[in-house]
């Protein structure tokens, strides 16, 4: 058994990639929970009421999808990490003092404690996107709730991103910038990024 991530900001490709790559490798897929989340809209309309309880709800969520993981067979492809929930999204609420310090610090201590019982990925797939490209994705897949999200808003998740990945020592990382490489409506791409995941895999579990 085998556990890659796709990680990316809002709007990167991730969902779609996860969904590609788990057709085309017939791994198991494990979604973030978006359609069903109960705080989502709510915290789109007002971020510093519902910072708190939403990352609390992506991180339960985050943290069942893994113990899952870890108790299966098959190869799997997650969409987003639970290092993201802590290290991009709720530190950077935090540090927009759109989520107060005790709240932080109660959220950041039980992350730990999670954190501790999980493994990280075997392979990271990581999506960096300019704030334009985010922009154009976010319009086209046409979610009303986040309609409200702000330039300024992705703009800080992606530089928590860029902090956060050129720290990442877990496990194998494989970039993929999506301003340049458009596997949704190039088949070439798609190619590509497919080659490029079977030459790290390959590489990584060689003699396994």
């Amino acid at each position: 058994m085998k556990h890659i991530a796709v990680a990316g900001n809002i709007g990167a490709g991730k969902t779609t990639l996860v969904k590609k790559l788990s057709a085309q490798f017939g791994w198991e897929a494990h979604y973030e929970s978006v359609e069903d989340n109960p705080y989502l809209e709510d915290f789109y309309e007002d971020m510093h009421k519902w910072s708190f309880p939403l990352q609390i709800y992506f991180l339960h969520s985050r943290f069942n999808q893994v113990v899952s993981i870890k108790e299966t067979q098959k190869t799997t492809i997650q969409d987003r990490t639970i290092f993201e929930d802590a290290y991009i999204f709720a530190k950077n609420l935090h540090e927009s003092g759109l989520m107060q310090k005790r709240d932080f610090e109660n959220y950041f201590s039980l992350f730990q404690s999670m954190s501790k019982q999980v493994s990280p990925p075997d392979l990271l797939i990581y999506l960096r996107a300019s704030v334009p490209k985010l922009t154009e994705h976010i319009a086209k897949r046409g979610r009303d709730y986040e309609s409200s999200i702000s330039i300024k808003y992705l703009e800080d998740l992606n530089h928590c991103y860029e902090e956060w990945i050129n720290g990442y020592d877990l496990g194998k990382v494989l970039i993929i910038n999506v301003n340049e490489c458009d596997y949704v409506n190039n088949p070439e791409d798609l190619s590509y990024v497919f080659q490029k995941v079977h030459g790290e895999l390959y590489g990584l579990f060689e003699g396994n």
